[in-house]
């Protein structure tokens, strides 16, 4: 499993114009979904994005995760991640877990999130969405489990 995640001061999921999801401070986590991937590693992710210290503490090191600072986490399931790009000039997506499997994946995902975590908010899977975000530092990160 891929999770791109970014410090935000805020982020925004629109679907055919309207708001859907809305965040304060905390983090985007774009996740992809690949054919190997199960619940398991589902959760693993998730306890490593909740935990990730990436904020800043007094001394302004990253030394707080997302958990310490009571900070929002939005999570959007994104397939082109799972994408081949290491040949060629076009993506491949035969790395990717079919749909409909991945759609369970990151429902629980999502489940476990908001059992987890107090304030959580998601896209819509496989959904047509504008995400808007406002990266603070930036900060950037690619997980992998």
């Amino acid at each position: 499993m891929i999770a791109l995640i970014q410090r935000v001061n805020w982020a925004q999921v629109h679907i055919e114009g309207s708001l859907h999801a809305d965040i304060g401070q905390g983090l985007l986590a774009l996740i992809g979904i690949e054919k190997d991937d199960d619940d398991r590693l589902a959760q693993k992710l998730l306890d490593k994005i909740l935990a990730y210290r990436i904020f800043a503490d007094n001394d302004g090191k990253m030394n707080l995760a997302l958990k310490d600072i009571g900070g929002d986490l939005l999570l959007v399931s994104q397939f082109t991640l799972a994408a081949e790009t290491e040949k060629g000039l076009r993506p491949g997506f035969s790395t990717a877990k079919p749909p409909a499997e991945a759609e369970v994946i990151y429902d629980n995902l999502l489940r476990c999130a908001k059992d987890q975590h107090e304030f959580v908010e998601s896209g819509k899977f496989a959904a047509d969405m504008q995400v808007r975000l406002e990266n603070d530092g930036p900060v950037t990160f690619i997980l992998r489990v």
